[in-house]
């Protein structure tokens, strides 16, 4: 299928490993020209040369940080000046922080809001009035399951509930601008440097158990089946896809919605 992505531009944030750089590398594959953002320059080397591979779409850089207002202009500004412009946002940032109510702090809950809602409250607030220049545009913000349903760390499951819950107003807000906004929810998903590996290394089974009971596929998901489901939500294939949730588990969470 055409996913009618030639010549398009898109930028993603927290694109040098993991879930985003398989979006970053998919959409370059189907010929959009692609902006990854992230805080170490040898991830972000290593990303470009893996992306470049695809040979269709032009790939560029930028080393910042996305919590911070000044490095979200500059980000936009690099992507519009190298590409005269963008139509695709996706907002892939993330962290979390597994302390209980009692041992948290103020500040604690701030910086996973920070991680997980307010950096793409900030680049999409940026981004729309680019994407109204181009008549329209798509934004995809990367929630998780624990957005969905209770079980993940209270911080984590509420900031992501919170994009989730941005994600369907915003879609309401822009939709007289012919811009998309959905969000996507990932199950637990494993890839080198990412926060499964670790705990994978930690366990004494390597949570062989746990994966089992968890997940009726028995496996963790593995990025390229996020990115796959990725491109496609903000390819113009999916033009009637909008203010829409899909998870992408393998039937882990167990809500029905």
């Amino acid at each position: 299928m055409d996913l009618m992505l030639e010549d398009k531009v898109a930028m993603i944030s927290g694109g040098s490993k993991g879930i985003g750089l398989n979006i970053a590398r998919d959409l370059a594959a189907d010929g959009c020209h692609v902006a990854i953002s992230g805080r170490t320059q040898s991830d972000l080397d290593t990303a470009v040369k893996n992306i470049a591979a695809q040979e269709r779409g032009r790939v560029i850089s930028f080393c910042g940080d996305m919590n911070v207002k000044e490095d979200c202009e500059e980000f936009l500004a690099v992507a519009a000046r190298e590409f005269d412009g963008v139509d695709i946002l996706v907002n892939n940032v993330g962290g979390s922080d597994p302390k209980p109510l009692l041992e948290t702090t103020d500040e604690d809950w701030l910086k996973v809001f920070e991680f997980n809602l307010f950096n793409a409250v900030r680049l999409s607030r940026l981004l729309i009035p680019e994407m109204k220049k181009r008549g329209g545009g798509s934004i995809l913000n990367i929630a998780s399951i624990a957005g969905r349903e209770s079980g993940s760390a209270m911080t984590y499951n509420s900031s992501k509930a919170a994009m989730i819950s941005f994600s369907k107003a915003l879609a309401q807000q822009v939709a007289k601008d012919n811009i998309r906004v959905n969000s996507l929810a990932p199950g637990s998903v494993l890839f080198p440097g990412g926060v499964w590996e670790r705990r994978i290394a930690e366990s004494p089974d390597g949570l062989k158990s746990w994966s089992n009971s968890a997940m009726p596929l028995g496996r963790f998901g593995k990025p390229e089946e996020i990115s796959a489901v990725a491109t496609f939500m903000v390819s113009p294939r999916a033009s009637l896809v909008h203010g829409a949730c899909w998870n992408v588990d393998g039937c882990q969470s167990r809500s029905n919605i």
